[in-house]
C-alpha cells in the first residue's frame, strides 16, 4: 500500500512538473512571447495570467540571451541572461514577456511562473 501511495505521489509531482517549466529552442532570428497576449498567442501557459507573478527563466543552453518586459508595445525592462543563470522577472497585470536569442546562435531556456509574494 505504501508502494502505491509513493508511486502516485511521484507521478502527481512529475505531472506538476511539466504543467509548470516549459522548455523552448530559439533560432538565432526568433523572438517570442511567453505570455501576455492570451491563448493561442503565448508560448506558454502562465497560471497567473490577469494577475502579478514571476516568471522564473533559466538559461539551459550555450548563448547569452535577453529576457524582454512590455507593456502595451512599450518596452519596461530588457534582461541579459548569460548561461546557467536563473532569472526571476516581475510581472505586473497586462505585462508581456518575451524571450529574445543571440544572433550568433541558438538559445535554450526554461520558463516557469511563480505566484506574487504580496510581502516584498
Amino acid at each position: 500500500m505504501k508502494t502505491l501511495l509513493l508511486i502516485t505521489t511521484m507521478l502527481f509531482l512529475t505531472q506538476l512538473d511539466v504543467y509548470a517549466q516549459t522548455e523552448f529552442v530559439l533560432d538565432p532570428s526568433q523572438s517570442m512571447i511567453m505570455t501576455g497576449k492570451g491563448p493561442g498567442q503565448d508560448g506558454t501557459i502562465n497560471p497567473y495570467d490577469g494577475q502579478d507573478c514571476y516568471a522564473l527563466v533559466k538559461n539551459i543552453g550555450n548563448r547569452a540571451f535577453s529576457i524582454r518586459v512590455q507593456e502595451e508595445g512599450k518596452v519596461i525592462e530588457e534582461i541579459p541572461i548569460e548561461k546557467g543563470e536563473l532569472k526571476e522577472v516581475t510581472l505586473l497585470k497586462g505585462y508581456e514577456l518575451y524571450l529574445d536569442p543571440n544572433p550568433e546562435g541558438i538559445a535554450k531556456a526554461s520558463v516557469a511562473y511563480r505566484e506574487w509574494d504580496k510581502k516584498k
